[in-house]
């Protein structure tokens, strides 16, 4: 049986990958230039390392990208929502306003 030899390929650049310069990561075999986030191309270490579909991110990158969408996701004021709290017993008409509430200074006419 005649020896052969198991040619490793990065699969960002598809060139073989030598011992001395493999970054083991997702199950495969990295250089160490192309381990790098897809998106913002930031070098990526084993702590900063998020895999999709064989595609490497950085943290960020990824929960930007295929992270939770919605209130308190970064999707801003414009997607937030304003509750009534009528599952919670509220009534219709009782929404806060937003004027104080606190009781006006001594001498300060009570009409608005």
């Amino acid at each position: 049986m005649p020896f052969s030899i198991q040619i490793v390929r990065c699969p960002k650049c598809n060139q073989p990958v030598y011992h001395a310069e493999e970054v083991p990561a997702a199950g495969k075999k990295w250089h160490k230039t192309c381990f790098k986030c897809g998106l913002c191309k930031k070098m990526l270490e084993s702590t900063t390392l998020a895999e999709h579909d064989g595609n490497l991110f950085c943290k960020q990158c990824y929960a930007r990208k295929f992270g939770p969408k919605g209130v308190g996701f970064g999707g801003g004021a414009g997607t937030l929502g304003m509750d009534t709290g009528e599952h919670l017993g509220n009534k219709s008409g009782s929404e806060m306003s937003n004027k104080p509430n606190y009781a006006p200074p001594p001498g300060a006419s009570s009409h608005e």
